[in-house]
Order: structure tokens, then sequence, then C-alpha cells
């Protein structure tokens, strides 16, 4: 073992957090899912918990904001060796996804595990 702690999977930048306190706080609980669409990209289709049904193959990928988020079996088997970083762009969100706020939607970043982070995780060769 390196001394590293297993990192998130998935975080959330401050705008992201408060967007989901106030979606939280004006709608219900919330989650999120992040599929392998050929549509969606990058963006994250936010939903009031129940409104989406999770598959059995996807992926909790942990909790942003206390909300759970979720990601699509074979986009995780791409994406393993990154930690998702929810954030919050302009513009309306695209498709069934909750806005993130007045003209605002969600996006994901990401960025490459360290090898240290990556054998904390069990995913060093």
């Amino acid at each position: 073992m390196n001394g590293f702690r297993a990192p998130e999977r998935v975080v959330a930048s401050s705008a992201a957090a408060e967007a989901i306190e106030e979606l939280v706080a004006e709608r219900g609980p919330v989650m999120f899912f992040q599929s392998g669409g050929c549509c969606d990209g990058s963006l994250p289709l936010c939903f009031e918990q129940g409104e989406f049904v999770i598959g059995s193959h996807d992926v909790l990928l942990g909790t942003v904001a206390g909300c759970p988020f979720y990601i699509d079996h074979r986009q995780y088997e791409v994406w393993k060796h990154t930690q998702i970083i929810l954030g919050v762009g302009d513009g309306e969100p695209e498709g069934f996804s909750l806005a993130a706020g007045r003209d605002q939607h969600f996006v994901i970043t990401s960025r490459v595990f360290s090898d240290g982070e990556l054998e904390a995780l069990g995913l060093s060769s």
C-alpha cells in the first residue's frame, strides 16, 4: 500500500453544490446519471429521485451534495481511471435534465487519477 487514501470518484464544484442544494430545497431529493449515449456527451442528467430507473449494471460512483451520482457501466469502464467533477455551465439543459438554476445546466469535467490514487482504488497494473 502506498499511503494514499482512495479518492472520491465524483466531486462537485461549489457552484454545483449550491445549485443542488437549491434544487433539493425546491423539488426534493435529486439524482444524477452519466450515460454513454451519443447525444449527451459530457452533460450529466439530473432527475428528481425516482424519476429515472437505474439499471442493474449501472455503477454508483458516489454522492455529490448528498445526492447519488450513477454512471452507465460501459462509460464506467472507459472513465474508471478518472475523477468526475460536476460543475455548472451557462444555458438551459438539453434533454430531460433538471436545470442547475436560471439559464444554467450541469456539466462534467474530469481529471486522471495519479498512480498512487489508482493503487489506492485497486486499479494499478
